[in-house]
């Protein structure tokens, strides 16, 4: 998930993190995930000047002006999450909020999460679906109240994402439904994640950040600032999603990174690219599009037993269909020796036949070798098959493996 254009610009960060060794930095560039925006047209986040003055390299982005890395290697940030912590600035991403008696029940015909069935305070990820029951986008939703829903959509679907629902809450509310929204605008968000993200963040707030588990959602006080705090990243790390008003937001970067005494570093786009590989997470426009199902992209977990019970949702005849009857793709994880795998590269079995390809591939600063992710015929899906993979017409090994490629760390109760 949380895409919004990493699908291409992925793809070139994994090639050169390939081609760069530990310690060495990457040199900035546009990549093809661009838009074809000048700088001057590109939108800039509350953060701008702060990431500029810490030394970042801004990339066009999604239509926004981000940070690709800083002064450190895109291989050196993503080791130090994993052992200390990262700050990304994820601003750019769309935070939105359902209000209403009818909240809920409309949100549900748009989604596959059973919402309804969620304690308040607590949410998952979701997707939305189309009438072919592919993917639209995936989000993160949090039950906050009965009458209030918050969930945010990735940058580069914002646009879609706010037409389709607002076309049919139009619809739904001429039809009696009582639900509203409200675009977060006026916030920004922070993703604070690694070992060191609830030692650090404690430090700044009295609410006990024990008793808040992965996927729970609480507003509270962080730094002076009201913020809405969500234990959820997109990095397989223990952290979490702070959405603060923007005027706030430098303030509360500049806390967290003073508070961890340098160990908690300011880190870019690169970097959440590989982590978010290696966590084994979907990004959308990748590795899950709209002619995807939940179902073909491993994320059948996310549908609620309700909701497979009663549907109710866009396109559920086909995915519950295939929930009965199995899909026909499946995305699987792959390991592979040669050049690191590109989105497209061609998966063939063992005596030759094409049995799919690769969605998100690059080199494992973590594992020290290549990984990527993609999607085979199923039957040819199980952990240990041995596949070829092509790339720049030349054959490489491949062995399908199971995901996470590092194990996550979510902060779950005992």
């Amino acid at each position: 998930m949380r895409g919004g254009g990493l699908w291409q610009l992925g793809q070139c960060l994994s090639r050169r993190i390939a081609q760069s060794k530990p310690g060495s930095a990457l040199k900035p560039r546009t990549f093809a995930a661009a838009p074809a925006a000048e700088p001057a047209e590109l939108k800039k986040t509350a953060l701008y000047d702060f990431h500029v003055e810490n030394g970042g390299k801004m990339v066009p982005f999604a239509g926004w002006s981000m940070p690709l890395q800083y002064k450190d290697s895109i291989m050196d940030s993503t080791l130090n999450c994993r052992a200390a912590g990262s700050l990304f600035d994820v601003s750019h991403m769309c935070g939105l909020s359902l209000r209403g008696r009818d909240a809920i029940p409309f949100l549900e015909t748009l989604v596959v999460a059973d919402i309804a069935g969620m304690r308040p305070g607590t949410g998952s990820l979701t997707v939305f679906t189309n009438e072919r029951g592919g993917a639209i986008d995936d989000s993160v939703v949090t039950k906050v109240q009965d009458d209030h829903v918050y969930l945010v959509v990735n940058a580069g679907c914002r646009d879609k994402d706010l037409a389709h629902i607002g076309a049919h809450m139009e619809a739904f509310k001429k039809k009696g439904g009582v639900v509203d929204w409200h675009i977060h605008d006026e916030r920004s968000l922070l993703a604070l994640q690694g070992p060191l993200a609830a030692p650090v963040l404690q430090l700044l707030t009295k609410v006990d950040l024990s008793k808040i588990y992965f996927g729970d959602f609480h507003t509270l006080d962080i730094h002076g600032s009201h913020c809405f705090l969500t234990r959820t990243g997109y990095t397989g790390e223990d952290g979490f999603e702070i959405s603060v008003p923007s005027e706030k937001a430098v303030d509360l970067a500049k806390a967290i990174l003073e508070k961890s005494e340098g160990k908690v570093r300011p880190t870019g786009l690169g970097a959440r690219d590989s982590l978010r590989l290696e966590a084994g997470l979907c990004l959308y426009g990748n590795d899950m599009e709209q002619h995807t199902t939940p179902v073909e992209a491993g994320l059948s977990w996310a549908i609620g037993k309700r909701r497979r019970k009663e549907g109710g949702f866009l396109g559920a005849d086909v995915i519950l269909k295939q929930l009965e009857e199995g899909p026909p793709v499946r995305r699987v994880g792959f390991f592979s020796t040669g050049p690191p795998p590109r989105s497209h590269s061609e998966i063939l079995s063992s005596n030759g036949e094409k049995i799919g390809e690769v969605t998100s591939g690059g080199f494992s600063p973590c594992l020290k070798k290549n990984i990527a992710m993609g999607y085979v015929k199923s039957g040819l899906h199980k952990p240990g098959t041995e596949v070829k993979i092509i790339i720049r017409g030349k054959s490489n090994d491949g062995v399908i493996t199971k995901m996470p490629f590092v194990p996550t760390k979510y902060y779950k109760p005992s």
